[in-house]
């Protein structure tokens, strides 16, 4: 590893340096290994980092905006991150301008638009084929007994379901606002019960009105308490709530994340009538560069 690999930093879903979620980018990961990568991610001390790199032959895309991209957080390496994703888009957009980019990722093939909207740009991702599955009574019980919240607490218009759109999520509908305010768990154990069902988030959410949505990630297996804003969680919830009927076909969600950690961001996911993927945008701003490496 040598200096030639600059770390830029740039947080995703807000225009607002303090808002949104903050993420590492290396545009240009070539000579990397996987420690190296870990090695930047766990220094930087964001929910993740994306690495850049060539794409793989049969990819598609435009020639200079198709890549391989991976992500890792300061544990591990995850298979897809939404709000990296956005922050890489916007890197991008920045350097070789608008329009579509194509990234492969573990998760699947991720089409990417950045666009420019009043002066500022706004990167949109859309999503792999997203499922939902059931979980077990057991399982729910000690992810909820790991968060302290009474199952009498939840929206019974919401049940717990694992949502997946490139990475895998629990979603537990609050069924207040104060409850989804309250968050103090047990690190330990609600990690355990995340690795045992192979989750990356458990997407805790409250419903304000038909469309819009308040949320939060508590990401212990990133060695992280909480994620500031979730752009695979959004899409995989937007496939969730579609799927139980709380939403048409077609539909545009607002998510409002971050707001009880003081790094307020919005995600919007659009739902397409005939199209089972999920479209998730948002705006960012770079932070500052930072070189990895010595």
């Amino acid at each position: 590893m040598t200096t030639k690999h600059e770390v830029l930093r740039y947080t995703a879903f807000s225009g607002d340096p303090e808002g949104g979620n903050p993420a590492g980018v290396v545009l240009d990961a070539s000579g990397l290994g996987d420690d190296d990568m870990l090695s930047i991610a766990a220094d930087l001390g964001y929910s993740e980092s994306a690495f850049l790199s060539a794409p793989p032959e049969g990819l598609g895309g435009e020639a200079g905006r198709a890549f391989t991209v991976r992500y890792f957080s300061p544990k591990a390496e995850v298979p897809f991150c939404g709000h990296a994703t956005v922050a890489t888009a916007i890197a991008l957009g920045e350097r070789i301008g608008t329009g579509d980019l194509v990234f492969a990722t573990r998760a699947g093939t991720v089409p990417v638009t950045v666009s420019e909207e009043s002066g500022a740009l706004r990167a949109t991702l859309t999503t792999v084929e997203p499922h939902t599955e059931d979980i077990a009574d057991t399982d729910l019980a000690e992810a909820l007994a790991a968060l302290d919240w009474p199952a009498a607490d939840l929206d019974p218009a919401l049940p717990p379901r694992i949502a997946f759109a490139g990475a895998r999520h629990l979603v537990l509908a609050a069924a207040t606002r104060k409850r989804l305010a309250d968050l103090a768990y047990d690190f330990e154990r609600l990690e355990a019960v995340m690795r045992r069902l192979d989750l990356t988030t458990v997407q805790l959410v409250w419903r304000e009105s038909a469309n819009v949505f308040h949320v939060r990630d508590p990401f212990p297996v990133g060695g992280v308490v909480e994620d500031p804003a979730t752009g695979a969680a959004a899409g995989a919830f937007g496939a969730y709530v579609r799927e139980i009927g709380l939403v048409p076909e077609a539909a545009v969600l607002t998510l409002h994340q971050g707001e009880d950690m003081g790094r307020p961001g919005v995600l919007t996911v659009e739902l397409r009538e005939g199209d089972t993927r999920a479209r998730v945008s948002g705006t960012g701003t770079r932070l500052g560069p930072q070189q990895a490496g010595s």
